[in-house]
């Protein structure tokens, strides 16, 4: 059985925001806007991903509903 990916996109600047904030966008190979990555679908992503979801977009299996902040 593959393992579930997460398609992550950076939509918003990192400047500005706080350290960790861009430390986990950082952590997840986001480096310019409208870079997309694939990440594995763990509970370690999924903690950097809801740390930083106002400025992600987020496809995949379960993704993260920035609007509402459910998903994760």
């Amino acid at each position: 059985m593959a393992d579930k990916q997460l398609t992550v996109t950076l939509v918003r600047s990192l400047a500005g925001q706080l350290q960790n904030i861009q430390a986990c966008a950082r952590g997840l190979g986001l480096r310019r806007i409208r870079q997309s990555v694939t990440v594995k679908d763990t509970p370690e992503n999924r903690g950097m991903i809801k740390t930083a979801v106002h400025l992600l977009k987020v496809e995949g299996d379960r993704a993260v509903n920035r609007a509402a902040g459910k998903g994760v």
